[in-house]
């Protein structure tokens, strides 16, 4: 992900207010969502009646607007990540992480229609108020799916935390609904369930898989310059203050560009540069015949590794090349036999020219 420390370093108290006030509505959402499912089971008592729960139910719907502008506004102002106005009410225009910012404004499209037409209740007829109220259930989880794909801090224990107890008060009310009247039309019942858990599922297996997996900064759609300056000061200072590498055996996650050029005599280089979280920095250069499937059929190999300020400590091949995992063996290129043989292990995943995934080093 964006390196938060880079972010804060930009425009301190912008990027805390878009991380709280996103965070804050996205609990105002989901508290929203499980008061609408009450007043739907038409739950209600003496002391708390159902008038009572709509009323609440539309304050926290107008919370959750005016924290979600917020959450927008200081995003758009927040010169470090180019969000754009556009993208505020057209879904996928932005340059930054499309997709997932995308899914944040189909969210904020259809919350905005839920509340016009809330407000506009007495003037329309029922029926295209309940359509367009139905929509609230695309309008959670877009907002989740864009919380997870876009925020820069979807790994941190408090972030990922409340997301996961967003989808389980949500699950809860929806398994209350669904069992509320059974088994009064079960077949639907039993296929809204299914969605539902699929939906879960699925969204569990991508989070795991993307933004809680390295390099989801690159394989998000964030732009390339704003990875290079993400990552140059980090660079910088492991230049300065390390010229050694970590003690082996050791896993670091790697990020980086990959290149492709073809000579005319038929030969294809493959050369992927990049750097560790640890102060260490690489490159292999493959070169070969190009495979059919696309990639290089290897002939030949280089690879240099070291710390960042001897990024040619050790020098050597690439051992063997197995679809996205590298092994190569390096040496000590000084000759003096002060270091260890080196085996290093690539686990390289490739978005466009942006690499990603982890080494680890071992000694031979």
């Amino acid at each position: 992900m964006i390196l938060a420390s880079n972010v804060v370093s930009s425009n301190s108290w912008l990027w805390y207010a878009t991380r709280a006030t996103g965070v804050i509505a996205l609990i105002l959402l989901t508290s929203s969502v499980v008061l609408g499912i009450v007043v739907r089971v038409r739950a209600a008592s003496e002391r708390w009646p159902r008038l009572v729960t709509l009323g609440v139910h539309r304050n926290l719907s107008l919370l959750v607007l005016a924290f979600l502008g917020l959450h927008i506004l200081t995003a758009v102002v927040d010169s470090y990540a180019p969000v754009g106005w556009l993208s505020v009410v057209v879904p996928f225009a932005s340059s930054y992480r499309p997709l997932w910012l995308g899914f944040g404004t189909v969210a904020f499209d259809l919350l905005i229609a839920v509340t016009v037409t809330s407000l506009l209740r007495t003037r329309i007829s029922a029926r295209l108020w309940r359509l367009v109220h139905w929509t609230t259930y695309a309008c959670w989880p877009s907002a989740v799916i864009h919380s997870l794909g876009t925020g820069s801090d979807t790994k941190q224990p408090f972030t990922l935390g409340v997301t996961i107890a967003c989808v389980v008060a949500v699950l809860a009310a929806g398994v209350w609904r669904l069992a509320s009247g059974w088994p009064t039309h079960a077949g639907a019942r039993l296929a809204a369930g299914a969605t539902g858990a699929a939906l879960v599922i699925g969204v569990a297996v991508w989070t795991i898989l993307g933004p809680l997996h390295p390099g989801w900064a690159a394989r998000s759609g964030t732009p390339a310059a704003l990875l290079a300056r993400a990552q140059a000061p980090a660079d910088n200072v492991s230049a300065q203050t390390s010229s050694q590498l970590p003690a082996l055996p050791f896993t670091t996650t790697i990020t980086g560009t990959s290149a492709t050029a073809s000579s005319d005599s038929g030969t294809t280089t493959v050369t992927l540069s990049g750097q560790g979280s640890d102060s260490v920095a690489f490159q292999v250069v493959i070169s070969g015949p190009a495979a059919s499937g696309g990639g290089v059929r290897m002939t030949s190999s280089q690879v240099s590794f070291g710390p960042a300020s001897n990024t040619r400590q050790y020098t050597g091949h690439v051992a063997s090349l197995n679809g996205s995992t590298i092994v190569a063996t390096v040496t000590d290129s000084s000759g003096s036999g002060s270091g260890p043989n080196v085996t290093l292990s690539f686990d390289v995943s490739l978005s466009g020219s942006a690499l990603s995934g982890s080494l680890t080093a071992s000694s031979a």
